[in-house]
């Protein structure tokens, strides 16, 4: 999925952008308010990784403009300030969670994880696609008892179909889930995507819309 990371501490951001990458996530990084107002502005993410104390202003205003301006997106505040006003306030501010620093990277992976299903509307973690079963909480599958092994990749093209089902999700939209703002888009990368997930869960679970994209049946 495509995420935005607002963080000024580049070591920090590095050890986040990393294991997210590896978690087959697209991370746009912010490093500043005025940078994830302007990335806010034109990407739709499905949640926002914000820290508080930023060079131009407090991370609150960014958020408190977000909601003010009816932005749903999910926002989980990652900061040192670990006092319970301050939680207080950043709740009240319209975030969706909270977590202090230093905190482990599975457990904000997971809360990520957590936060996007319930925007997207569909909060349960185990879904039976068919003869597939679905775990999105753990990002696993299977097939009755064996289980289907996807790479981080492949699983964030599924994961974004599975997100949208019954929708038709465009090329465009795919790779929003696959690639940073700044990172190299192969031409063709989103068909073998595809193509390897019809190989691996059956040619009919995806659907092609000639013209439109893909939709997850």
């Amino acid at each position: 999925m495509r995420l935005l990371l607002v963080e000024d501490t580049q070591d920090l951001a590095d050890a986040v952008l990393l294991f997210l990458g590896r978690e087959g996530h697209a991370v746009d990084h912010a490093r500043s308010a005025a940078e994830a107002d302007a990335a806010l502005d034109v990407t739709e993410y499905a949640c926002v990784i914000l820290d508080l104390g930023l060079p131009d202003g407090s991370g609150l205003g960014v958020l408190k403009g977000r909601r003010a301006a009816g932005d749903r997106t999910p926002f989980i505040i990652a900061t040192a300030r670990d006092q319970i006003t301050d939680r207080i306030a950043g709740l009240d501010a319209g975030a969706d969670d909270y977590i202090v620093k230093p905190f482990d990277l599975g457990e904000l992976v997971a809360r990520i994880r957590a936060h996007a299903r319930r925007a997207q509307g569909s909060p349960a973690t185990r879904i039976q696609l068919g003869e597939v079963e679905v775990d999105r909480a753990a990002a696993r599958l299977w097939r009755g008892q064996k289980e289907i092994r996807l790479t981080s990749r492949e699983w964030a093209v599924f994961d974004a179909l599975l997100g949208a089902r019954g929708r038709i999700l465009g090329k465009a939209a795919l790779e929003d889930a696959l690639y940073a703002y700044d990172a190299t888009i192969e031409g063709n990368a989103i068909e073998v995507y595809i193509s390897r997930l019809r190989q691996k869960l059956g040619a009919q679970m995806i659907e092609t819309r000639r013209g439109l994209g893909y939709m997850l049946r």
